[in-house]
């Protein structure tokens, strides 16, 4: 973060400047505090930052961003909120910067496009993004105060569960491109329906210009029938007229290989990941660095760069057996993309380990049994739920004849079944939204197999 003082932040968050301070960098967690940064007090479900606001002037903070007076005197900035102090404060920092920015939302895919994205614009300009899921509130803002000068473009993920948050966020970011991925189920519990959803979207544009360009999904049933008058559209797919579109795919068990047909040639492109869903992405992240002005042969060569992170479609060998980890999130597109991964392994065996999906309010149940359709779909051999909501996928999977399902409600004995059962040649495939945390189960099997090993 470049510089800024105390009464400009005052300013551009609407509080009252106090004290000539200088700062380089804004801090919401006093344990990473850093002498000479802003402090914002940020209350959260299990604790609330103004309990903190004396201690991180202890550790060296200029000032601090409160939403009452906490007896600090001219040291601290009193707002209404210190989220929207957050964000307001990053959107007129990010407006310093005369960039280009991406700014990538949808309902499946998000990061992976982001990730996509930031390979191809760094083959010709040095771009920042939002590491892991710095995407809501108050992690996009905290990416923003990462740019400095020497940056010379962006691209920053964007998610949402409700109304209002996206509009909030693109506030700040001033996306100058957007990329609406596709649109699922993942929150309808929040939003009711899948075009509600699209709406919440769609707030991404709403700071963006008029002739900022946006990027969609042509394959998507209800962003392929959007109309905008205001911002050009690209499309990018597999089966519909599209400006950049995959051809001739090859879904390998341990990579994708695609050939890009933009309108002035076509490239081919290989992926580190397996699945027909990581070719969106791939297009989506081609269509940006079109619109930027990099060559589109150059845009899709740049993927050779792009690798995996986080828990995404990890593809990892012990013992002769292939494991396939892919905890980051889930829903029901997801889930049905990632058995088709695992579908298409080679294997003696394939073992789908499932637990519950989030936020699906009523479609919950309906949601899970058709992960339970998708699996017997994909040939799986046996299916492991671990989870209140999967018991719906295990009876869906029974009922269509997968050979031996099972259902668990500890970990501990989920981790122990595939420690007695897995053989050499056996695929599996672990899948789950966040909360379900079945990396604590990949952890324990692979401990298990290592000391096999020695």
């Amino acid at each position: 973060m470049e510089s800024m003082t105390v009464k400009e932040a005052a300013v551009a968050i609407g509080s009252a400047p106090q004290i000539d301070a200088v700062f380089s960098e804004v801090c919401t967690d006093t344990r990473s505090i850093k002498p000479g940064c802003l402090f914002i007090a940020i209350k959260g479900e299990n604790f609330d930052g103004h309990d903190f606001a004396a201690k991180a002037l202890e550790q060296g903070a200029v000032a601090v961003v409160v939403e009452k007076n906490c007896g600090l005197g001219k040291q601290q900035l009193i707002v209404k909120s210190t989220r929207q102090a957050l964000l307001d404060l990053a959107g007129y920092y990010r407006r310093k910067f005369h960039i280009p920015v991406v700014g990538v939302t949808g309902s499946v895919g998000k990061t992976t496009t982001k990730d996509m994205t930031h390979v191809v614009l760094s083959s010709r300009f040095k771009t920042l993004k939002n590491e892991g899921n710095l995407n809501n509130e108050i992690g996009v803002p905290l990416t923003l105060f990462n740019l400095d000068s020497t940056y010379e473009a962006a691209v920053i993920e964007m998610g949402m569960s409700h109304f209002g948050e996206i509009s909030r966020i693109t506030a700040a970011v001033k996306p100058s491109i957007a990329i609406i991925t596709n649109i699922g189920v993942s929150h309808i519990e929040n939003l009711g329906s899948r075009e509600n959803i699209m709406r919440a979207k769609l707030e991404i544009t709403e700071s963006m210009r008029p002739s900022a360009p946006l990027i969609l999904n042509g394959d998507d049933d209800l962003l392929s029938k959007y109309t905008d008058m205001t911002h050009p559209i690209v499309y990018f797919g597999i089966d519909g007229e599209c400006n950049t579109k995959a051809v001739d795919i090859d879904l390998g068990s341990d990579e994708t290989s695609f050939t890009a047909r933009f309108s002035d040639g076509v490239q081919r492109v290989t992926l580190p990941l397996s699945g027909k869903h990581s070719i969106y992405d791939a297009l989506a992240a081609v269509s940006a660095g079109i619109v930027l002005g990099i060559d589109a042969t150059d845009a899709a060569k740049a993927l050779v760069d792009y690798k995996p992170s986080g828990m995404r479609q990890r593809v990892v060998r012990k013992c002769g057996i292939t494991f396939v980890e892919d905890c980051y999130n889930a829903s029901p597109d997801s889930q049905r993309a990632a058995l088709e991964v695992l579908r298409g392994l080679d294997a003696k065996r394939r073992i789908a380990v499932l637990g519950d999906m989030k936020e699906l309010g009523e479609m919950g149940e309906q949601a899970h049994r058709e992960v339970g359709v998708a699996a017997a779909n994909s040939n799986v051999d046996v299916l492991l739920c671990y989870g209140e909501m999967s018991r719906f996928i295990a009876e869906e999977g029974r009922a269509l004849g997968i050979k031996e399902v099972h259902t668990f409600d500890e970990k501990e004995a989920l981790a122990g079944y595939l420690k007695e059962t897995l053989t050499e040649g056996d695929a599996v495939l672990f899948k789950a939204s966040r909360a379900m945390k079945l990396e604590e189960i990949i952890h324990s099997v692979y401990e298990y197999l290592d000391g096999k090993d020695e």
